[in-house]
């Protein structure tokens, strides 16, 4: 009750502290040594110029009036076998861990977005503990909100912009390579079950594998090319979990899962600078076994921020790619629901000025298009925050970087409590509508059977 309390005074407070010039409080992030020592090299935050206090206020006015508009989720009757598990496990129907997969570009790497969506959920349907987590730290600004980790200097990252390597990646679509012995990664976080998740290649090393400061045991990578899986054998409660390389065998890691017994977990697959094609690059038999071991209740695919910058893409093959893309992740994950959330308004340089990209139209009336094809739910995030050209008000509120295309930290934290919003807004209909038709017959009646089996019609 107190976890649910505190979801709804956070939800509160992102979603007014807008127009009331509040500050947004946000949930303490952990850092690691090694992070610390990589601040210095991080680029400097675009600021943008000083706002006259009238001018801001106004703005901050207008994105609060934006975001507390009703719900614009369209095709929200594909969401029904995710409210279903929803359903149940906030009722204790549902016994087992219900997963979201969050995958995008920069926007959803910073995990102030996805990171808010994650903390107001696990709130009220219970905390299935932290999901897959990178093995270290792949890329430069790495972190997770809920977690803490690091790595030691000698691993190469694979599978970001720029590396495509060969595609034999885990659930993120990114591994940590190294030939070296003594190189670790860390992960300290709350769980009651653990995995070590790794690429089986031939003459790969071995990995010592330690929790708690106590070695667990010493595993061999090596065998056929695949999905490799380690359990670690621990207890409920706060976990320090190492893996050591040993020896000069190739090694590959993917990353950790933690879970608990029963809630939800809302993994962050983020990655900088990706578009939704990176996707496709993936070898599907290897992400085919991890989502067979950690089957998804809900698949978001947030992207297209990069793609309206990417002069090759015409609305015909974006629609085509994106098409493919759900498809896959139809084969991977067939009972669960796939939400695709569109790009947000960003602003280009034209050589009249800034401006609204052009190309944003073409790439959300793509996405549109191949989610009706393929009966997914689309949420417009550009009209969520206030259309066409709204970026410049985010910008003169302080929600939104001086580039005209990220969000400060307060701007990502109030889209991931818009999101909550949206979702538990769809969900309370979903749960009416169930009601009523459980009321008015009995459970093998079909029109319970349709909601129950995912095939509602949103009108109904």
């Amino acid at each position: 009750m107190n976890r649910l309390l505190a979801a709804a005074c956070l939800a509160f407070i992102l979603l007014g502290a807008v127009s009331l010039g509040a500050p947004i409080k946000k949930k303490p992030v952990v850092k690691s040594k090694s992070r610390a020592k990589a601040t210095k090299k991080r680029v400097a935050v675009a600021r943008p110029a000083p706002v006259a206090p009238q001018i801001r206020a106004a703005a901050s006015s207008n994105v609060s009036e934006w975001l507390n508009q009703p719900g614009t989720m369209e095709q929200p009757a594909a969401l029904v076998p995710f409210f279903e598990q929803l359903y149940r496990l906030e009722s204790g129907l549902g016994k087992d861990v219900l997963r979201i997969l969050h995958y995008g570009d920069s926007h959803t790497a910073a995990d102030d977005w996805s990171g808010t969506a994650r903390y107001l959920l696990q709130a009220r349907f219970g905390d299935g503990g932290p999901g897959f987590t990178h093995a270290g730290h792949p890329y430069l600004g790495y972190r997770r909100s809920d977690i803490k980790s690091s790595s030691s200097r000698a691993w190469y990252s694979d599978g970001l912009i720029g590396r495509v390597g060969d595609g034999m990646y885990g659930l993120s679509g990114v591994s940590m390579s190294t030939a070296r012995a003594g190189e670790t990664v860390t992960l300290q976080a709350e769980c009651s079950s653990a995995e070590l998740h790794f690429l089986r290649q031939p003459a790969g090393g071995l990995v010592e594998v330690f929790d708690n400061g106590v070695i667990v045991d010493t595993i061999s990578t090596a065998g056929e090319p695949g999905a490799g899986v380690f359990n670690l054998p621990v207890s409920p409660g706060l976990h320090q979990l190492s893996a050591r390389t040993r020896g000069s065998g190739q090694v590959r890691l993917f990353g950790w899962v933690t879970e608990n017994p029963r809630g939800l977990t809302y993994d962050m697959l983020g990655l900088n600078g990706a578009q939704a094609n990176i996707g496709l690059k993936w070898e599907e038999s290897i992400l085919a076994e991890y989502y067979r071991r950690r089957p998804p209740g809900l698949i978001i695919l947030a992207y297209g921020t990069n793609e309206a910058r990417n002069k090759d893409w015409t609305h015909e093959s974006y629609r085509d790619m994106f098409v493919q893309l759900i498809d896959r992740y139809r084969r991977l994950a067939p009972s669960a629901s796939i939400l695709v959330i569109g790009p947000p308004d960003h602003f280009f340089r034209y050589r009249t000025g800034l401006a609204s990209h052009e190309k944003i139209d073409i790439i959300i009336d793509a996405q549109r298009e191949a989610t009706l094809a393929r009966g997914a739910a689309f949420w417009d995030l550009r009209e969520r925050m206030g259309g066409k050209g709204a970026m410049g008000k985010w910008v003169a509120a302080g929600m939104a970087q001086g580039d005209y295309v990220h969000f400060t930290g307060e701007g990502y934290r109030l889209l991931g409590a818009a999101l909550y919003k949206e979702l538990m807004g769809q969900f309370a209909t979903y749960v009416r509508v169930r009601n009523e038709s459980t009321a008015l017959a009995p459970i093998t009646s079909p029109i319970t059977s349709k909601i129950l089996n995912g095939q509602a019609n949103e009108n109904q």
